[in-house]
């Protein structure tokens, strides 16, 4: 018998260019590893957060589902961009009823949306560092259009949305199932296509948290803007599989000049960190996304922040039938399958 059945979760997680599936089953002990799966989508379908063709993603979605042989339909997503507020505020001590009760004014000064335009949810961290009458919550804010925009996506699919997190936790989610973090302070930082996701941990807690609208996608927009090509031929430049098109200094030039905009970006938000907390160190940074398999931007990244760089393993800790999955296959995906594993581990219920 496989224990939690009836809460476990699909991880899906879709991205601007890939969607991902996953499956985490609990068995007595073992997490065990029973499906993982991705399909690519064209360019353009979904841009900065926002679905703009919700029939051929979907589409995408049914195809990934049935060649999977995937069953259950309760899935886990999750949403991140300009469209989704993460804040650390302090308000006065009160219960948890109670300041679900006054939210919404707590928040107003904090948001730079519409109140009334938002789904606010929170979480209660503590008593405050510098003033013991007041607590720490960890504030999110997502525009209920976006929300909406991907409840309606899952519903077209046929599966049912029973939790909708946000990006920087899934990956804080997968990060803390297979790494012991000690009291190091440590930034997770996922490039995707087209967004790049900062969630800095101290004493195991999230202090900061950022998206901004940079990732791989810029490398493919400058190759196809030099050699007048689509994204999707930028793309198999860039992975080799069409050398013959771009002199290869030209490519590396490319290639050099956005993952330095990756690192000043990075670092300013680090700079950020540190104004707040000046006795820290960031030690350790752990990458994921595609992004993380480019090895220059690993080595200045190390270099300009003076932390050591690594790319997160999201299955180290799972029991993974070698007959079924092919373990090198798994290791090439490890960067890009992080959030979507960390949806997985998500069961129904969760707050």
């Amino acid at each position: 018998m496989i224990f939690g059945k009836k809460t476990h979760l699909i991880g899906l997680d879709i991205g601007s260019r890939t969607i991902k599936i996953s499956e985490i089953v609990d068995k007595k002990t073992k997490h065990i590893l029973k499906s993982f799966h991705t399909i690519d989508i064209e360019p353009g379908l979904i841009e900065e957060g926002a679905v703009k063709d919700p029939e051929t993603v979907s589409e995408s979605i049914r195809k990934i589902f049935k060649e999977s042989k995937l069953k259950e339909k309760n899935v886990a997503i999750s949403i991140g961009g300009y469209s989704v507020i993460v804040k650390k505020i302090n308000v006065q001590n009160m219960s948890e009823e109670e300041l679900q009760g006054s939210i919404h004014f707590e928040a107003e000064q904090y948001i730079p949306f519409d109140i009334s335009d938002v789904n606010l949810d929170f979480q209660i961290l503590g008593e405050s560092e510098h003033n013991p009458n007041q607590m720490s919550v960890l504030l999110v804010a997502a525009k209920k259009e976006m929300v909406n925009e991907y409840i309606n996506l899952v519903r077209m699919t046929g599966l049912n949305t029973c939790i909708i997190d946000v990006d920087a936790f899934a990956l804080q989610n997968i990060f803390e199932f297979n790494y012991d973090t000690g009291d190091e302070n440590i930034a997770l930082i996922d490039i995707g296509a087209s967004k790049t996701s900062l969630n800095i941990l101290k004493d195991n807690t999230s202090v900061f948290m950022r998206d901004v609208s940079l990732g791989c996608g810029q490398i493919y927009e400058k190759i196809a803007s030099l050699v007048e090509c689509s994204l999707t031929e930028a793309e198999e430049i860039k992975l080799g599989e069409k050398t013959d098109i771009i002199p290869h200094e030209d490519l590396n030039s490319i290639v050099s000049s956005v993952i330095t905009d990756w690192c000043t970006e990075i670092k300013r938000a680090l700079d950020f960190f540190y104004s707040t907390f000046p006795e820290d160190q960031i030690t350790k940074i752990i990458l994921s996304g595609g992004g993380a398999n480019i090895e220059e931007f690993r080595q200045l990244l190390a270099v300009e922040t003076s932390s050591d760089v690594e790319i997160i393993n999201p299955f180290q800790n799972l029991s993974i039938d070698s007959d079924r999955f092919d373990s090198s296959y798994l290791e090439q995906m490890a960067p890009q399958a992080a959030i979507c594993m960390g949806l997985a581990l998500r069961k129904i219920g969760d707050k």
